[in-house]
């Protein structure tokens, strides 16, 4: 598909990955553009942006939002995903996901950073809605767990080979826990003031593909699926169109109109100049093939 060329080509001329023109490099981006760029073959580009996210690596482990920011450190486990997700189409019937020899230690210290970082629990309490004693991943150290940075987790353990550690199991039960009855699910919180929150679409689709892979989708599962497949169009912005169409790829649901909201969607990101969003339509447009799919379907 010529969109996914043009995009492509576009990330590989940058000498460095943003989240607008102009701002400071940022790690999120980064990444993205690493695994999106090794995912297309072009390993020489992508190994530009490993190395800045190595660079950028505190000594805790951690990888903070930008070099020159050290905090907060949610940035650490795509980070982690672009130093060990090399696989490309033409690699991915028999894929891998193993440390790079050169990042070895990056891995190894990003994943110490992540087990030892957990987000705020409490007693469960009726009002909550949601299990609060469930422990996964904050945005920032020191508050409550959240849905996209506990996801974005549990795909990195499952990508070193830790899909079976506590940590990881615990995320999954909590991914599964914020998802709401009438589909989907909002960025933290299942209930406030008695009053259920409205889903959206970018950590629905980031919660589903974490809760990806070998066992069958349970009904909250199914709702979710049926709340992306409905909410997904032509007008929904890059980076939650993105990750919708990630979730249903994952579970072999994806659009029919999906490739052309994909390449309006890129049109659009690369006249902003925003390499987040280009670098995951490109991943979204790998479908079932792209390497975050992939990867649950061979080590969940």
């Amino acid at each position: 598909m010529k969109y996914l060329d043009y995009i492509v080509d576009a990330l590989a001329r940058e000498a460095a990955w943003r989240y607008q023109p102009r701002s400071e490099p940022a790690s999120e981006p980064t990444a993205l553009v690493a695994l999106a760029l090794a995912a297309y073959g072009r390993d020489a580009d992508a190994e530009r942006a490993r190395a800045w996210l190595a660079a950028a690596q505190n000594a805790d482990g951690s990888v903070g939002v930008r070099a020159a920011d050290h905090t907060p450190g949610w940035p650490t486990p795509l980070a982690l995903l672009a130093w060990t997700l090399h696989d490309s189409p033409k690699s991915l019937e028999s894929p891998s996901a193993s440390d790079s020899p050169d990042y070895a230690d990056c891995c190894r210290r990003a994943t110490q950073w992540m087990l030892a970082t957990v987000g705020e629990s409490s007693p469960r309490q009726e009002y909550t809605g949601h299990d609060t004693s469930l422990t996964g991943w904050p945005w920032v150290v020191g508050t409550h767990s959240w849905v996209e940075p506990t996801a974005m987790s549990l795909l990195a353990l499952r990508a070193v080979g830790l899909g079976k550690h506590a940590r990881a199991r615990e995320a999954a039960t909590l991914l599964q826990d914020r998802l709401l009855d009438r589909g989907g699910c909002n960025y933290g919180n299942t209930v406030v003031l008695d009053q259920q929150l409205l889903p959206h679409v970018q950590p629905t689709g980031l919660a589903l593909l974490a809760l990806s892979g070998k066992e069958p989708a349970t009904p909250l599962v199914a709702a979710a699926l049926d709340y992306l497949a409905a909410e997904l169009g032509p007008m929904t912005t890059a980076a939650s169109l993105a990750w919708g169409l990630l979730g249903l790829a994952a579970f072999d649901r994806w659009p029919d109109a999906a490739d052309s909201w994909l390449s309006a969607a890129a049109a659009r990101a690369k006249r902003r100049g925003a390499s987040h969003e280009m670098a995951l339509l490109a991943l979204a447009g790998l479908k079932q093939r792209s390497p975050l799919v992939h990867l649950n379907r061979q080590i969940a």
